[in-house]
C-alpha cells in the first residue's frame, strides 16, 4: 500500500480495538480497487470519544467505524443520524461529508445479507426467535421487522429487558407480531413451535460456553440457526445445531457484509466482490 500526501484515512474507534479484523478486510478492499485511502484502528477510551469525534472533522478523515463501547454514546455527538440508526439507537459507521458528520448503522443490512448469502434465508413471512436484548439484538430486530418477518420472539436472561424491547418496537412494526420470554427451558419451549430461524445476538458463546437447557427437541427440523458470535471454529451453539441437523452460520458473513456497506458510504464505490469475506476467512483460518 502506497501512502502519499493525498492518502485519506478511515478508522475504527473502540475500547479495546486491537482484536478488530476490520483493518484487514477494508485495506484489502481499498487496495483491490485502487482507492487512495488507508483504514487504521484507534484505541479510544470512553472519556475521549467527544474529542475523537471532533478529530474526524479536524483531520478530514473519510469517516470511522465504531465498536464497543461507543455505538450508543456517539449519537449525540453527530450532526445527523440516518433514520434506521436512530431507530436502533446506535451508530457503527460515521461518514464525513465536508465537515458534517452523519451516522449510520450497517449492522442490520449486513445481518440480512449474511442470512441470504450464508443460509439462503429470507425473513419475509417467517417466525424468528431472537436470543438477547442488547444492542446487537436491536439491530437484528429492526432489520428482521423491516424485512417483513411475521413474528419475532425476544428471549433474554433478564426477561424484563426482553419485554421492554418488545414494548418499544411493537407499535413501530404493526405487521410483525412480538412476544418475549426468559431463557428458561420451559419458556423457550413454549415459543419454538413453527420457528424458522434462531438468532443468537447475545454475548453467549464468546467464552466458548453453550446455552444450557435449550430445548432442541422442540425446534422444527426445518429451522436454521445464526450465531452472531464468530471465531476460529464453530461456536458450541452452532456445533449442537449441526448435530441435530440444522443448517447454521456465524457472524463472519455479517461482519463482511456490514463492512461492504460502510465502504460504499465512505468511498461511493462498490468493494470488489467477495474480497472482504475472503480476507476474513483467511485471517481466521491462519490463527
Amino acid at each position: 500500500m502506497k501512502i502519499s500526501g493525498t492518502t485519506r484515512i478511515i478508522g475504527i474507534y473502540g475500547d479495546p480495538v486491537k482484536h478488530s479484523l476490520s483493518p484487514l478486510m477494508h485495506n484489502a478492499a481499498l487496495k483491490g480497487i485502487g482507492v487512495d485511502a488507508v483504514y487504521v484502528p484507534f484505541h479510544v477510551l470512553p472519556a475521549a470519544l467527544p474529542t475523537a469525534v471532533e478529530a474526524i472533522r479536524i483531520l478530514d478523515l473519510l469517516g470511522v467505524n465504531l465498536t464497543v463501547p461507543h455505538k450508543e454514546r456517539v449519537c449525540p455527538l453527530l450532526d445527523e443520524i440516518d433514520p434506521q440508526a436512530r431507530l436502533i439507537g446506535a451508530v457503527n459507521t460515521v461518514v464525513n461529508r465536508q465537515g458534517r458528520l452523519i451516522g449510520y448503522n450497517t449492522d442490520g443490512i449486513g445481518f440480512l445479507r449474511s442470512l441470504v448469502e450464508d443460509l439462503g434465508f429470507d425473513p419475509a413471512g417467517r417466525r424468528i426467535l431472537l436470543l438477547g436484548a442488547g444492542g446487537a439484538s436491536r439491530a437484528a430486530l429492526v432489520a428482521l421487522a423491516e424485512a417483513g418477518a411475521a413474528a419475532i420472539v425476544v428471549a433474554n436472561r433478564t426477561p424484563e429487558r426482553a419485554a421492554a424491547l418488545v414494548a418499544e418496537f411493537r407499535p413501530v412494526f404493526s405487521g410483525t407480531s412480538f412476544a418475549s420470554c426468559s431463557l428458561a427451558t420451559e419458556d423457550l419451549a413454549a415459543h419454538l413451535a413453527g420457528v424458522d430461524l434462531v438468532v443468537n445476538s447475545s454475548a453467549l458463546g464468546l467464552g466458548g460456553e453453550a446455552l444450557p437447557g435449550f430445548p432442541w427437541e422442540k425446534l422444527p427440523v426445518f429451522a436454521v440457526v445464526y450465531d452472531m458470535v464468530y471465531g476460529f471454529e464453530p461456536t458450541p451453539f452452532l456445533r449442537e445445531a449441526a448435530t441435530r441437523g440444522h443448517a447454521g452460520a456465524d457472524g463472519l458473513g455479517m461482519l463482511a457484509a456490514q463492512g461492504e456497506e460502510g465502504f460504499r458510504l465512505w468511498t461511493g464505490q462498490t468493494p470488489p466482490s467477495g474480497v472482504m469475506k475472503a480476507r476474513l476467512l483467511a485471517a481466521v483460518s491462519a490463527r
